[in-house]
């Protein structure tokens, strides 16, 4: 496309040479140019229509600030409901985990009554009016149920620890795994006297180098070979609670270690008085020797009461 421009004053011309490209670059521009024109235009037409009381543009100007102000009411609307739901799932799970700790409390030997808040709650159902204040207020209140709900698990937690602890310490577990008991606590024929006499523990017959475990968690105390009873360990878990290995053929630990629940003492052996190879067990309370029979039972009886008996109720 040629366009030639003429200047009367000065008496000259110019040509110009459009292509396609150049063409469709002026368009585009001329078109941009126009619309922001008109965008222009409208919005000081209108804002200088609004400010001088232009008749029907203050109506106009009315209806567009109230659009603006119900689409955000219902934002607010829509967000405040769904908030308001969100609580009220968060309050029915609250009250699962209250559910769980009350079960929980009873095998922990507490009373959940001790720590429980006044009756209240129940799963939110909002209402169309509730508003944010409202909404705060209950997210306050539960709030409060948190903070008491991980006061009241802490202490079902340190109580369930403490008896671990103290599980951990009584001598439950079997000197001998699969030992069958051969001689038992109390009067018997001696083998080596052929008299009455006091047998202070418990015989597991079994084949020199059978591990020896550790009945429970502790301290040894006495590691030495004794003329009666050979090659003894004793073991410290506590409140006044010993228990004494013997006639072991060897020993792994020494005077002052600390010993797990279950781990390898020592191994079987038939040193000191002994007829043959077998483990000799005690278990002594205030220096007084005690049937550990009692304690073997009561583990197995505890490992049996979950599965038997279902969880405790209160």
């Amino acid at each position: 496309m040629h366009i030639i421009i003429t200047d009367a004053w000065l008496a000259r011309s110019q040509a110009l040479h459009l292509n396609g490209w150049k063409l469709m670059a002026t368009g585009a521009l001329a078109s941009v140019v126009l619309m922001l024109g008109a965008i222009a235009s409208y919005h000081w037409v209108f804002l200088e229509g609004v400010r001088q009381g232009w008749p029907g543009f203050a109506s106009v100007a009315r209806l567009v600030h109230q659009n603006e102000l119900d689409s955000k009411d219902a934002y607010m609307r829509a967000n405040l409901d769904a908030m308001a739901r969100k609580l009220g799932e968060m309050q029915a799970r609250m009250m699962q985990i209250d559910a769980l700790g009350e079960r929980v409390a009873g095998l922990a030997g507490l009373n959940p009554a001790e720590f429980k808040q006044d009756g209240s709650g129940g799963v939110l159902i909002a209402d169309s009016s509730m508003g944010l204040d409202d909404l705060m207020q209950s997210m306050d209140r539960l709030d409060d149920v948190t903070g008491s709900q991980v006061d009241w698990l802490t202490v079902i937690e340190s109580r369930l620890f403490d008896q671990k602890i103290q599980r951990s310490l009584v001598p439950t577990e079997e000197p001998v795994e699969g030992g069958h008991i051969g001689s038992r606590f109390g009067f018997r024929i001696d083998p080596i006297t052929g008299r009455r006499a006091m047998h202070t523990g418990l015989d597991f017959p079994a084949d020199t180098g059978t591990p020896i475990l550790a009945a429970a968690g502790g301290v040894v105390v006495v590691q030495q070979y004794h003329a009666a009873y050979g090659n003894m360990v004793e073991i410290d878990h506590g409140n006044d609670l010993i228990t004494r290995y013997a006639h072991a053929s060897k020993v792994h630990v020494k005077k002052g270690d600390i010993v797990r629940r279950g781990q390898t003492i020592a191994e079987v052996g038939s040193t000191g008085r002994s007829t043959g190879p077998h483990l000799h067990f005690e278990v002594l309370v205030s220096g007084v020797p005690q049937d550990p029979k009692r304690f073997l039972e009561a583990g197995e009886n505890l490992a049996r009461a979950p599965s038997a008996n279902g969880p405790l109720r209160r």
